[in-house]
């Protein structure tokens, strides 16, 4: 098959492109470097000539609400049109596990605006739900830095590594359109402050993890039901403990 990946560049695109063309596929890894972008329009025709399926990981260069927002609708409304008119048989995109629960942050306001946009498309669908990336504690670290302290919410998260996420993007690719959500979490699950606390403490940094209930997520506060999947999720592989030993040494 053909298969583009909108974001193709990026962290699980080039992944799940790798997985995709050991296995025999066509990949087109679109972004605004190769020349593809969903806001401008620019190459978007071209580069869905001819695909089967397309998957969308692309995301916003801000995290402002409004900017957030007009991104996801603006990319989302040209790729589903690019994409109708090339006939695509299945459209995939990467959401978050929780994306619904939480309407304080913009970002989470801005993604459910996209999953609307692919639901109502007609285009035949899966949406994959994400818990969070193992790689972005470093992110998380540092937005709930104060001096040398690090305040993060209590509520559990259930991580999961990019390889996992790479592993389920390729793996729903090859399978048939669900038109429906299917949900995909790390193996282990626990509190955010413990998580950092591990994961500071095992790049030897000092910084002290504080556990603050008000401390905010992407601007919403959290319960400990809002970033975990209850809803019989495909269990990634990869611990924390593997994963620091590979790739957060790189």
């Amino acid at each position: 098959m053909k298969i583009v990946i909108i974001g193709g560049t990026g962290l699980i695109g080039s992944k799940t492109a790798d997985r995709l063309r050991r296995q025999g596929h066509e990949v087109i890894a679109a972004a605004p470097n190769t020349g593809v972008n969903t806001i401008t329009g620019e190459g978007l025709a071209e580069a869905l000539a001819g695909a089967s399926v397309v998957i969308d990981l692309a995301n916003s260069p801000s995290f402002e609400d409004k900017a957030v927002l007009d991104f996801f609708e603006t990319s989302g409304r040209n790729l589903m049109a690019a994409e109708k008119a090339a006939a695509v048989k299945h459209h995939i995109a990467l959401s978050i596990v929780g994306v619904d629960r939480l309407p304080d942050s913009g970002y989470m306001r801005a993604k459910v605006a996209q999953e609307k946009i692919i639901r109502e498309s007609g285009i035949p669908y899966t949406i994959v739900h994400s818990t969070q990336f193992m790689e972005f504690l470093g992110g998380i670290a540092q937005s709930g830095t104060v001096g040398d302290t690090v305040h993060l919410s209590p509520a559990y998260v259930q991580p999961i590594a990019s390889d996992d996420v790479a592993d389920n993007m390729a793996a729903v690719a090859t399978a048939a359109p669900i038109n429906g959500i299917v949900e995909i979490s790390g193996p282990e699950r626990v509190r955010l402050n413990e998580l950092v606390a591990r994961f500071l403490k095992a790049r030897g940094d000092t910084r002290r993890v504080a556990a603050d209930p008000e401390a905010r997520y992407f601007g919403a506060k959290l319960e400990d039901g809002s970033l975990v999947s209850d809803n019989n999720p495909r269990l990634g592989r990869i611990t924390f403990e593997q994963w620091f030993a590979t790739a957060a040494r790189k």
